[in-house]
């Protein structure tokens, strides 16, 4: 009991009837010690991640989902608490490149690594950007397993990936537009991974999500920083 913990999918709202943190903490404190495994949802702030991980030594396994509260320094004084994790899963945080260098650099076990991010996230969303899998590709040399969702990340970005992650055997890219596997490329990335999914992001299905992410109706001359967004004029 109290070995795993998945609070990832139980969001944060005005109307919540319960302090999600506490729970949360209680939680932990049940497991003495022995927690493995969790996932925490949009209620998560740096305080709560610090709890979590200076009270769980031994975590394997940890996932994020739509953590926005937690800062940049949270996350990197967190992973400097879990050794020995195996495996991570951030999916639609307010992550960059410095959290995962520290990940790497804290977490020398890292086999699996999950990174999902919204298409129309970052400072411009119709231009490539690597700074992300440099990061990986310079700091989680034991990866065995890569999950992107909405990476902005280009083929270069993709053969330094390659290049430092040698034990890499699954690699799974979805609606990375910026990524082209035709020719010699493509045939690369098949012969060197053993399970290679690339799922094909047409700019069609490109412009619909923006359209209906409300990313072209939104005013950008009011500060929208918290999202990262920037108005791009054409």
């Amino acid at each position: 009991m109290w070995r795993t913990l998945n609070m990832g999918y139980i969001q944060d709202s005005w109307d919540m009837p319960y302090d999600l943190e506490d729970m949360c903490r209680h939680a932990v404190d049940l497991s003495c010690g022995q927690l493995v495994g969790i996932k925490v949802g949009s209620f998560c702030t740096d305080n709560l991640l610090k709890y979590i991980t200076g009270s769980s030594s031994e975590l394997r396994y940890l996932g994020l989902l739509r953590c926005w509260k937690i800062s940049d320094k949270g996350f990197s004084e967190a992973a400097a608490n879990i050794p020995l994790l195996e495996e991570l899963e951030l999916s639609y945080c307010s992550t960059t490149q410095n959290f995962l260098e520290a990940v790497g650099r804290s977490c020398p076990h890292l086999k699996s690594l999950k990174l999902r991010s919204e298409v129309y996230w970052g400072d411009n969303p119709f231009t490539g950007c690597d700074l992300s899998a440099v990061a990986i590709a310079e700091n989680m040399p034991g990866l065995v397993s890569l999950l992107l969702v909405g990476n902005k990340l280009t083929n270069d970005g993709l053969q330094a990936i390659l290049d430092g992650c040698p034990d890499l055997q699954s690699l799974e890219l979805w609606r990375c537009r910026h990524v082209f596997m035709e020719g010699d490329f493509g045939r690369k990335c098949s012969e060197r991974i053993k399970n290679l999914q690339f799922h094909y992001f047409s700019d069609q299905e490109f412009e619909k999500i923006l359209e209906d992410s409300g990313y072209y109706d939104y005013d950008y001359d009011n500060d929208y920083d918290n999202f990262g967004l920037e108005y791009i004029d054409d």
